[in-house]
């Protein structure tokens, strides 16, 4: 299944997921840097910083970004993660991963920083991609009949999995292990993979995710969002950050108590600038806000699955369509964290928390799914009506010529 036809010569195919797409992108950007000025300028001033500082740091991290986005979706060619140029990448994210676990920072208990000299970065916001790629690339060399299935099977086991659970035991990163691993199970769905195998596969990453909670006794007391009031201290325990999100919640309402009008962004919610700033959001503009935020990332999987379908390859389908769940999956994962649906896992809202890994990975995974419509040439009518122009200008060109001549 190397090829597959171009679904339609309607341009919804390729101009309306791409424009949704960039709506969608755009307006988290700059809701994300409004709600990072926020919530980080009361922390600001408590301790005697500028109080522009974080957002000025947040709106250059995401110009970055975005420069890098632009490359990838302009500059690099979709087909170029089926060369071998995808080990390069991959040498790269193990190399950062190795890095950090011998010199990496900790924060709050967790080595998953690098120092850079002019700030630090989080390389497995990166690596993640880098991870995904080889993924996408062994199965489709495996799909084209260049791997047979034992060089295919060790490809993985080596190239993916070791790197992943490096990371996972490393770092103590259950969040991006997850957030991975789901997208490579999208790039099998993808891929052409049975249905009963992608489910079976989702049913094991479901109990390795449960014990790696159960068994570990920090990931364990995170099980207290179940019912973090019942957590011993009265929801002054383990459950405390669980409650607290619940009273940002709840103070929203429908409407909110107003743009800046939080008070749990003063100490009393920590991370509510990054884990839990979905929380403020509906705090501040209310359950209406907090719709918005899903409806803009709804609208980005809606567009990152139709550029999927309409790929011309299955290589282009599994870029755009793992990108776009490794987007998605990131952000209901951090909103349902906030709410208390699911676990805290500590990954930030893509585009919105504060952080300039996440921020910047997120623009290169935009730029791999708008890479792939890129080269999904033959859906645009208006390329094809350019096209014929062309030809007609070209046709009364060389006619008025030979006038010109006789």
């Amino acid at each position: 299944m190397a090829s597959r036809p171009s679904q339609s010569n309607s341009p919804a195919y390729l101009q309306g997921p791409r424009i949704l797409m960039l709506v969608c992108v755009a307006g988290l950007t700059l809701l994300g840097l409004v709600m990072v000025y926020s919530t980080s300028s009361i922390d600001a001033v408590a301790y005697g910083r500028n109080m522009f500082r974080d957002v000025g740091m947040q709106a250059l991290y995401a110009c970055v970004g975005i420069a890098l986005g632009l490359v990838v979706w302009k500059a690099l060619p979709y087909h170029l993660w089926a060369s071998r140029f995808v080990w390069v990448i991959w040498g790269v994210s193990v190399a950062l991963l190795i890095l950090t676990s011998a010199v990496g920072v900790k924060v709050n208990g967790a080595q998953r920083w690098l120092n850079i000299g002019i700030g630090r970065i989080q390389p497995s916001e990166f690596a993640k991609i880098g991870l995904l790629l080889t993924a996408i690339y062994i199965y489709y060399m495996y799909d084209s009949g260049a791997f047979d299935p034992r060089a295919t099977a060790a490809a993985f086991i080596v190239a993916v999995l070791v790197p992943l659970m490096f990371l996972f035991f490393t770092q103590s990163d259950l969040g991006t292990t997850a957030v991975l691993a789901l997208a490579i199970v999208a790039v099998l769905w993808f891929g052409g993979v049975r249905a009963s195998a992608v489910i079976g596969l989702l049913g094991v990453l479901f109990l390795f995710g449960l014990m790696a909670i159960l068994r570990s006794g920090y990931r364990s007391d995170r099980m207290v969002f179940l019912d973090p009031f019942n957590d011993g201290e009265n929801g002054l325990g383990t459950g405390y950050q669980m409650t607290r999100s619940y009273i940002a919640i709840v103070s929203g309402g429908l409407f909110g108590v107003g743009l800046g009008g939080s008070h749990e962004k003063y100490q009393y919610l920590f991370a509510s600038d990054c884990d839990f700033i979905y929380s403020i959001i509906i705090e501040e503009l209310g359950l209406v806000g907090g719709l918005v935020v899903v409806v803009l990332f709804l609208g980005l999987l809606v567009a990152g699955l139709r550029i999927a379908e309409s790929a011309p390859d299955s290589l282009g389908a599994m870029i755009a369509g793992a990108a776009t769940i490794m987007l998605v999956g990131q952000a209901f994962l951090n909103m349902g964290s906030a709410i208390g649906a699911l676990p805290t896992t500590g990954k930030p809202l893509p585009f919105v928390s504060s952080g300039g890994s996440s921020v910047m990975a997120s623009f290169i995974l935009v730029g791999l799914i708008l890479s792939v419509s890129r080269g999904t040439r033959a859906t645009s009518v208006y390329e094809q009506r350019r096209d014929n122009l062309r030809v007609v200008k070209s046709n009364n060109s060389a006619a008025a010529r030979a006038r010109r001549r006789r």
